[in-house]
């Protein structure tokens, strides 16, 4: 079973400069934290955007599902800014036949505590064992897209439900 991951840029993948005081979207990350982890499953990295995910725009979310509807693979998993992770989910729910796992962090990957490193461990595990369907995978819940939202103040996904 082979997973195509796809990077879209967001907070996992940021970069912090000291002279600008601020974050910037770096190179993918997940690459080199599923070579850390020791990943033994195939799997095949493919840049598509590396912006901020409130810079996703619905052009970049045709993008993003046109690619995943295009891709071999049966089993996708996108890194994401958190802001519209669940939007990008929501565009992809019409592809058939596919397990999509959108997963992103509230820290970026390069500092020392961050939820990255976790989150992206859950989600690939998730996209090999969830049936078809669109997913978003966040500190270890599994959230159906459609009755999801992200709690700014608490920092966390919750379900409609909860």
């Amino acid at each position: 079973m082979s997973v195509r991951v796809f990077t879209t840029g967001g907070t996992i993948d940021k970069v912090y400069f000291d002279a600008k005081s601020s974050f910037q979207v770096g190179e993918p990350q997940i690459g080199e934290l599923l070579a850390e982890a020791g990943v033994s499953s195939t799997y095949s990295v493919t840049p598509l955007l590396r912006k901020d995910s409130l810079e996703i725009d619905e052009d970049d979310r045709a993008l993003i599902a046109d690619e995943v509807a295009a891709a071999a693979e049966r089993r996708v998993l996108i890194t994401h800014g958190t802001d519209t992770m669940v939007e990008t989910a929501r565009a992809l729910l019409g592809i058939p036949d596919k397990t999509v796992v959108l997963v992103g962090a509230m820290q970026p990957a390069r500092l020392r505590v961050s939820d990255a490193f976790f989150n992206i461990g859950f989600a690939f595990a998730a996209v090999q064992l969830l049936p078809p369907g669109v997913y978003v995978a966040m500190h270890g819940r599994i959230f159906d897209p459609r009755r999801t939202h992200k709690n700014v103040a608490a920092q966390r996904f919750e379900s409609d439900a909860d």
